[in-house]
């Protein structure tokens, strides 16, 4: 296993890394808000017209319910710290969604969207969901941060209708069913950032990323009463321009996806502190190892690099099938093994690991908790 530890060290020079003196542990998910397939019957509608499903998790995406939040935000309010604060998930936000029922009307030749704050699109009904995020956010137990405006390309979309063909006849079959895409069965509907087929493949320009970025944060200050000061871009498929249009709507803190080594957070030419991801926490994705996780902890630990676990919104969805019991009581176990094997254990969100960078310390439960960080010399970073 050591070996395999030593593996997951990344080689890549980083920009002015940190290390930490305490155990910290971040939770981040993706993918809050975005609809799926709306419902049984929409299952059955995408059934009838010749899709088959069930081939891949991801056919069972659907939305999350106000239950399903409830039900994370009541096993985070179950685990403390050493400071006596729960965990805080970093929920990031899909802010708008498509407007089937105005795509509708004009034989989905065009794209609407509709933003989250003012509901869910068409036939889509989850009562009491918004009110389950603002109150997640309100008791510390959730942290809304910004994924973007959908999901996935925009630019994918358009080239798509415009193209005939089966990909047109795709959309238009979800669309009538009112569910935006299914990533795996079309990978070609790329990420909102970054469009993976010509015309215009590539990532887009600084301005466009700017007027994305730019109505994605007035989207989210609609759903929150704020603008957002975290980020984590759909795919993790970002560049310079993303880090400046980040910059240029106050975000401060991003999040890259794991696969990439252990790696210290550091700032970007942007100004944008980078956190990356250490455990791929998938349900249902892959089979969850304990141990495993618990051994890639101690490394991090161990060279102070923050543990952050990344765990999508799929995992905690029970629409058409409960994903949310196995995934909460894998979560619990892991998050009891690490209480009880480091005592000194703080969980912290994006912001906090901002203000301890930047001033030393952060506020939890109205006292300041201190924390040293250190600057690591280049050959540490990267160093197996």
């Amino acid at each position: 296993m050591l070996s395999v530890i030593r593996n997951l060290f990344g080689t890549q020079k980083q920009a002015h890394p940190f290390a930490f003196s305490r155990p910290l542990v971040l939770l981040q998910s993706d993918d809050w808000g975005r609809v799926g397939v709306r419902d049984r019957d929409g299952f059955e509608l995408l059934r009838k017209s010749g899709l088959r499903l069930g081939e891949h998790p991801y056919d069972l995406y659907t939305l999350e319910t106000a239950e399903d939040v409830h039900a994370v935000a009541d096993l985070l309010r179950k685990h403390c710290d050493s400071a006596g604060r729960s965990p805080c998930l970093v929920m990031n936000f899909c802010t708008a969604n498509l407007d089937f029922r105005s795509m509708r009307a004009q034989g989905f030749h065009q794209l609407h969207f509709l933003p989250l704050g003012d509901g869910l699109p068409g036939h889509w009904s989850r009562p009491g969901l918004l009110d389950a995020y603002r109150q997640g956010k309100d008791e510390c137990l959730f942290l809304p941060s910004l994924h973007g405006t959908s999901h996935c390309s925009a630019q994918a979309l358009l080239n798509a209708i415009a193209g005939g063909g089966e990909r047109t006849q795709m959309l238009h079959r979800l669309w009538e069913a009112e569910t935006p895409y299914i990533y795996w069965r079309m990978p070609w509907v790329g990420f909102e950032y970054w469009n993976p087929h010509k015309p215009h493949a590539g990532f887009l320009a600084l301005e466009q990323q700017c007027q994305l970025v730019k109505q994605a944060s007035e989207n989210f200050r609609k759903l929150f009463g704020e603008r957002p000061r975290s980020a984590c871009a759909p795919g993790y498929r970002c560049n310079r321009d993303t880090f400046q249009a980040w910059a240029q709507s106050g975000i401060h803190v991003m999040a890259s996806g794991t696969g990439d080594g252990l790696r210290f957070p550091h700032f970007e030419a942007a100004g944008l502190l980078r956190v990356y991801r250490t455990i791929d926490f998938e349900p249902t994705q892959r089979s969850l190892e304990i141990d495993k996780y618990l051994e890639i902890a101690a490394a991090c630990f161990a060279r102070g690099i923050p543990l952050t676990v990344s765990i999508h919104s799929i995992n905690f969805h029970s629409t058409l099938k409960d994903f949310r019991s196995p995934t909460l009581a894998a979560l619990d176990q892991l998050l009891s093994a690490l209480e009880k094997r480091y005592p000194e254990l703080l969980y912290i969100h994006n912001e906090d690991l901002y203000s301890i960078i930047s001033t030393g310390a952060f506020r939890s439960r109205g006292t300041e908790v201190k924390v040293t960080v250190t600057r690591v010399r280049s050959a540490e970073a990267g160093a197996n």
